[in-house]
């Protein structure tokens, strides 16, 4: 088994030999291999003319964002059966309930729930074949939210066969329609590993194929 390490918003995947393992298999590897990264990074997102620098340090299992103007920094702790996302201020931390997941960070079309990584936590998860993405051969999975907390109702994910990577991410609403959709544009190799150069972020009308908003999430060395 060969393995490539690559990160959206500190995401790690692994690159599988044939014969292609099951969707929980892929799921667990998945969280097993971002929980072990040491990384420290600037990031920005940016919409329109707005951008949003970030700083994002990893240690092991926990992964910290760190906004300015307004200070905030956000920490995600990575578990074996889920994830936390804590608001972090100098009185301590308060983790965040479901209900303020579904905000948007500062306006972009990124929520806190996106950046903590739910879905890769959901059960009920299966292989529905391949696909290209961008020429790269995929694996397409999906994903189905266990309650309605999620914004999403289900999530469909295409992994690079070849490298692991993460390339695209659709969510669809609980009314089955297609409200966002991630898509990788670039990556990076810095230090000998494969890093998000650039990932795309475009929120859908439902049921429509209008772009409301398109969101970069941009990582620099």
């Amino acid at each position: 088994m060969r393995k490539l390490v690559a990160i959206y918003f500190g995401l790690t995947v692994w690159t599988f030999a044939e014969p292609l393992p099951s969707a929980k298999d892929i799921l667990a590897s998945v969280r097993m291999m971002e929980s072990r990264q040491q990384i420290d990074l600037q990031g920005q997102l940016r919409q329109d003319n707005v951008v949003i620098p970030f700083h994002l340090v990893q240690n092991g299992p926990v992964i910290s964002y760190s906004f300015a103007n307004p200070e905030e920094v956000l920490q995600l702790r990575l578990g074996e059966n889920s994830s936390r996302l804590d608001l972090v201020t100098g009185g301590g931390s308060e983790q965040f309930a479901a209900s303020k997941l579904k905000q948007k960070i500062r306006g972009t079309g990124v929520t806190y729930e996106d950046l903590a990584f739910k879905f890769l936590y959901w059960q009920t998860a299966r292989v529905l074949g391949e696909e290209s993405v961008r020429t790269r051969n995929c694996w397409k999975l999906q994903l189905r939210a266990p309650s309605r907390d999620s914004q999403y109702s289900n999530v469909l994910l295409w992994v690079d066969k070849a490298s692991g990577a993460l390339m695209r991410m659709e969510g669809y609403d609980w009314n089955a329609q297609l409200a966002k959709r991630f898509e990788v544009v670039s990556a990076q190799k810095i230090e000998g590993r494969w890093f998000l150069k650039q990932m795309r972020i475009e929120e859908l009308q439902p049921g429509t194929s209008h772009v409301l908003s398109r969101t970069y999430l941009e990582i620099k060395r």
